[in-house]
């Protein structure tokens, strides 16, 4: 079905087993009022903007009512939380439906923050505006980075309070996602023990992610290798720009291989491997380094959950999904190694690269260097502007690569260039968010959000109005914390 607004709904969710799922209505707000507004991703969907300011377009964004229906979908998944296994399901999102793009795309329409479902844990469903407004921020950010993820098309403001710690004001989030088919949904269907629902389940993830798998001699074995595949290369590009996620629990790893779940996550600024921002990871378990093994973990019960579909005999299922987590490495050192050489300006693999590189965030780490700017003075040639000029090791590492580049056939404007498109002259720096986010929450002004938003809209400008962004005042450089999105 169509409307004016340009809503064009499907909802092949529910035809899903009804274990998978809960059927929801809507839970109306006072006083809705729309805050932040994607006009890119709309028209990419195509959807009408200005119908989608005014009333009808409002209603449906605030969760007031549901575009071509009157009810929505809230899923269930599992996940391990910290290591510790969980029964879940959306208990404050609501799945309005699939929105079919013109060009015949198709992506989840989810409301954040729309209220109690089936799957509610005690909580009210709602959310509050600052980490609707993160999301919203660090999502936009990760995909003009050039990363996977999720994004936001609207924050709708509820004109009503939620209760925390103290009373704040109430946010729901519009999020578009390739889907919301998460590991944790097939360790849900796993953990029930019904064979036809983690088939259905499965045949499903492969139709609508991976068809090319579908005529694979062993399709589900296949699906496994190309979510693993996805997920490394995911993770490596989030390990080269320094980004944290904060939360990398398994009802937080797409089947798309798409960022999710922006909650304590952040950007670092110094580079250390220890890195953690969020206030509940006290023991660093999705610390900056941690994460490449931590998405190989939650891979890994991923393929124990689908070992039931990988061969008939247990014994040889349970091979296959060993030696399918073990390509995992490979395929996540083969980008992150690749990624980290064009952040040099390195055309071609040499033997003496990893040692290079290893030796450069060495350096780095010792003298507390600023991660993004390192790769950003380094691509302009003003080495001596970072941390890393105070160290004596510095000079014979600078000559060494150096020389690599002068070994290349490529010219140094080539290489030059190479670097520009591959390290960003901006990122959401912590101090500029929590500045919107203040001035939002605090003032109702989003004019410091907006501003953030066009300067992160093209990273690799390297354009002078992204100068002041770039800078990180030396009281910002330590103890930042973050929160889990209430």
């Amino acid at each position: 079905m169509t409307n004016k607004v340009g809503w064009n709904f499907d909802n092949s969710y529910e035809q899903l087993p009804r274990s998978l799922f809960s059927v929801q209505g809507p839970t109306p707000v006072q006083a809705p009022k729309l805050v932040l507004f994607n006009d890119a991703l709309a028209k990419s969907l195509g959807l009408n903007r200005d119908l989608l300011h005014e009333s009808e377009g409002l209603e449906a964004l605030a969760g007031n009512a549901i575009p071509n229906g009157d009810y929505g979908l809230a899923q269930a998944y599992a996940g391990h939380q910290f290591g510790n296994f969980t029964m879940l399901g959306d208990g404050r999102a609501l799945l309005l439906g699939e929105q079919i793009t013109p060009q015949g795309d198709r992506f989840d329409i989810q409301l954040k923050g729309s209220g109690r479902t089936a799957f509610s844990r005690g909580g009210d469903g709602r959310a509050a505006l600052g980490p609707m407004l993160r999301e919203y921020l660090i999502s936009e950010a990760m995909h003009h980075l050039g990363i996977p993820t999720t994004r936001s098309l609207a924050v709708v403001s509820t004109g009503e309070d939620v209760r925390r710690e103290t009373n704040l004001p109430g946010a729901i989030l519009t999020r578009v996602a390739a889907s919301h088919l998460r590991v944790g949904t097939f360790q849900y269907a796993a953990g029930r023990g019904d064979a036809d629902d983690l088939k259905a389940l499965a045949h499903y993830a492969i139709d609508r992610h991976y068809p090319e798998v579908a005529g694979a001699e062993n399709p589900s074995l296949a699906f496994l290798q190309s979510v693993i595949k996805r997920q490394a290369e995911l993770i490596a590009r989030w390990q080269l720009v320094g980004f944290v996620h904060g939360v990398m629990n398994t009802d937080n790893t797409t089947i798309s291989g798409e960022t999710i779940d922006y909650g304590p996550c952040a950007f670092m600024d110094v580079y250390d491997p220890k890195t953690v921002f969020s206030s509940i990871d006290v023991q660093g378990r999705y610390a900056y380094g941690n994460q490449p093994y931590m998405v190989n973990w939650n891979l890994a019960r991923f393929a124990e959950s689908l070992v039931p579909l990988l061969h008939d005999e247990q014994e040889q299922a349970v091979k296959l999904a060993q030696q399918s987590i073990e390509e995992f490495k490979h395929v996540y050192l083969n980008e992150w190694f690749t990624g980290m050489r064009k952040k040099l300006g390195l055309f071609h693999e040499q033997e003496e690269d990893e040692k290079l590189i290893e030796s450069l965030l060495k350096l780095m780490e010792e003298t507390k260097a600023d991660y993004t700017n390192t790769f950003r003075a380094l691509t302009f040639g003003k080495q001596e502007e970072t941390e890393l000029a105070a160290s004596d090791q510095f000079g014979d590492w600078n000559k060494q690569w150096l020389a690599r580049l002068d070994a290349q056939v490529e010219s140094k404007e080539e290489a030059q260039q190479l670097m520009k498109t591959h390290n960003p002259a901006v990122i959401p720096r912590n101090h500029r968010v929590e500045e919107a986010l203040e001035a939002a929450v605090e003032r109702d002004d989003y004019s410091v959000a907006k501003k953030l938003l066009v300067v992160l809209s093209d990273p690799y400008a390297h354009s002078e109005e992204q100068e002041a962004f770039a800078h990180v005042p030396k009281s910002c450089k330590n103890g930042y914390v973050t929160y889990c999105g209430t």
